[in-house]
């Protein structure tokens, strides 16, 4: 959401460089013998590449139902067969990956020792870096809380069912109660997995723990037949052609008996199981203070990143960010009056006079004006982009379920056309962000990750396993891409006549800014959670970070390298150098990791010539 033209908001390559060095699973497996015969090879196709590397992914897909639902990865009688199923959440099941993953490796580095032409070598390399950050994860997989009220399992099992299960005919509703049969062991099994964490003393902090409770209370509240498993679905039945009103009567009859007899007395065992370790919880809010903390910290940061900066040189990245952006901000600030008070105080204020009456409820027209911001933006992008997506994108308000907790997003349109792109808004109020409207339309939507996340799936001559992001480059990538597309308005001049609105956006960058000190003090430095929400956070955020470490850091860090990228083929092609041309560079080949970028850039550059 955010940003500036000003160059010395970017952080220059030559700062980075001690930092910004190849992420660390790629760097620590890539093979380094005989560059001369791998290049001297790069362009030679390697179809027995193609042939492992496609059956290897549809393998990878086959672990998770869900996965090869959301993105219909099979057809036929296959991909029916794993829409009626959701996958085990047990050790054994996970422990399927990391083999699969070590396996994997083994078999790239053969592959990237030898013949493969410049698309199977981003392929391969990015395959290896996704492979071997699953190995690289998994001594820490359970330092991610079960039940977190961001994406716990009570959580996750629902909005797929409600959201992500498909409804278009008779047999995907057949498949829906097939499903449904199976959350109630899922769940169990989830339950399973956190009291053997527990037993290890990985157990969320107390304010954590209590966020999840209210949510399974919460989906404990209605009866069986107003709980939204069954009336989602009865919902989204109401206009199918191809089931006849007595089945479909027989089908809500079906799901509000599931939901009774096996659902409900699953998650009262989780309820209780929360209640059990509830007096063990404390405040204390970091990763840190877990057995292997801050190994587990460093391992994120990685992974999120893509870099092997370490936590102090990040805290002091945000804190220069920060001083900036809050120097910038107090200018503009000052121009409309706001004089007194902190730069957090004078955007509140700003940010009142905008609001609107909240009788009658304002969420439709807010949802009415992202919208109208979105259509905008697509206009405008026009002649910045050479690549536009062919799927629409709509904007929603966030289900209730979920919306107390949430945050934006955005999720990727189905294949088969049957939704499309969303970009999700949570309305809490009473209280709503106004002036940061347009920079998180143009984040979650477009050209931000709408752009780079539909146009990768609709691509042409790219393997399936890349088009659907079976393997992709990371957070940095994508959370990079959103926030660069904020700076990019700005940058274009959208914000013309606008100072609220580009307050706004640089607002919204000075939110990623902070998040980088935020994120590293309550997992290095010993920080509250009081302290993260005095820095200038609400609540809802830094709850989100103390359960996700170090995926907040990949917005500011992301963009700030493809910044550098820019800058770069900038400098070295002068005239030469087409803006849409960059952009068809970052978006073309889908998600990759940040060096892989960078070389991509480097050969773009060197073509350009």
């Amino acid at each position: 959401m955010p940003v500036d033209t000003r160059r010395a908001s970017k952080i220059t390559l030559a700062l980075l460089t001690p930092f910004l060095l190849a992420s660390s699973a790629l760097a620590q497996g890539t093979p380094s013998a005989a560059p001369a015969a791998v290049e001297a090879a790069a362009q030679q196709r390697n179809p027995a590449f193609d042939a492992w590397a496609d059956k290897f992914s549809a393998d990878w897909v086959r672990l998770s139902p869900e996965r090869a639902t959301a993105s219909q990865y099979f057809s036929g009688a296959e991909q029916q067969a794993l829409d009626r199923q959701l996958a085990p959440q047990t050790r054994a099941h996970r422990q399927k990956y990391v083999v699969m993953a070590r396996n994997g490796i083994t078999r790239l580095d053969r592959f990237l020792a030898g013949k493969l032409d410049a698309n199977q070598r981003i392929s391969a390399q990015t395959m290896r870096w996704s492979l071997a950050n699953t190995v690289a994860n998994e001594p820490f997989e359970d330092h991610a809380f079960t039940f977190s009220q961001f994406s716990g399992a009570h959580i996750s099992l629902v909005t797929f069912m409600t959201e992500t299960h498909p409804i278009r005919n008779a047999a995907d509703v057949d498949n829906y109660l097939a499903r449904l049969a199976q959350v109630g062991a899922r769940l169990d099994e989830a339950t399973a997995r956190a009291r053997s964490a527990a037993a290890r003393k990985l157990i969320p902090p107390r304010f954590i723990l209590e966020r999840a409770q209210g949510q399974v209370d919460a989906f404990l509240k209605p009866a069986p037949e107003q709980n939204v498993l069954v009336t989602s679905l009865a919902e989204r039945t109401a206009k199918l052609a191809d089931l006849a009103p007595q089945a479909r009567q027989a089908a809500l009859a079906s799901a509000t008996a599931i939901v009774a007899g096996k659902i409900r007395p699953a998650y009262e065992r989780t309820r209780g199981f929360l209640a059990e370790i509830h007096p063990k919880t404390t405040d204390a809010a970091g990763i840190d203070r877990l057995p292997n903390g801050a190994a587990a910290y460093s391992q994120a940061l990685a992974n999120f990143t893509g870099t092997k900066l370490q936590a102090a040189e990040i805290h002091q990245i945000g804190l220069r960010e920060v001083a900036r952006l809050e120097g910038q901000m107090d200018k503009h600030l000052r121009s409309l009056g706001f004089t007194e008070g902190s730069i957090e105080e004078r955007m509140r204020a700003l940010d009142k006079t905008f609001q609107l009456p909240l009788d009658p409820d304002p969420r439709p027209e807010i949802i009415k004006r992202y919208n109208a911001m979105v259509r905008d933006a697509e206009q405008r992008s026009a002649k910045l982009f050479n690549l536009m997506p062919k799927s629409p994108v709509d904007v929603r308000r966030e289900p209730p379920l979920t919306e107390g907790s949430a945050s934006a997003h955005y999720s990727l349109p189905a294949p088969d056309g049957s939704r499309p792109g969303i970009f999700w808004v949570p309305l809490r109020g009473p209280v709503f962000d106004m002036i940061r409207m347009r920079s998180l339309a143009y984040h979650e939507a477009v050209p931000g990750h709408h752009f780079q996340l539909a146009i990768q799936q609709e691509l042409q001559g790219l393997p399936k396993f890349r088009t659907m992001r079976i393997f992709g480059g990371g957070s940095a990538h994508a959370e990079g891409w959103a926030l660069y597309t904020e700076r990019l308005a700005v940058e274009e001049g959208w914000y013309e006549g606008d100072v609220p609105g580009l307050l706004g956006a640089l607002g919204s960058e000075l939110f990623r800014a902070r998040r980088l000190v935020v994120d590293t003090g309550l997992h290095s430095k010993g920080w509250t959670r009081q302290q993260a929400i005095d820095y200038g956070l609400k609540p809802s955020e830094v709850e989100r970070y103390i359960v996700w470490p170090g995926q907040a850091n990949a917005y500011m860090l992301g963009m700030l390298r493809i910044l550098e990228l820019r800058d770069k083929a900038k400098a070295e092609l002068g005239p030469k150098f087409s803006l849409p041309g960059f952009h068809d560079v970052v978006l073309r080949s889908g998600s990759v990791p940040m060096d892989v970028l960078a070389k991509l850039v480097d050969e773009w550059i060197a073509s350009q010539r």
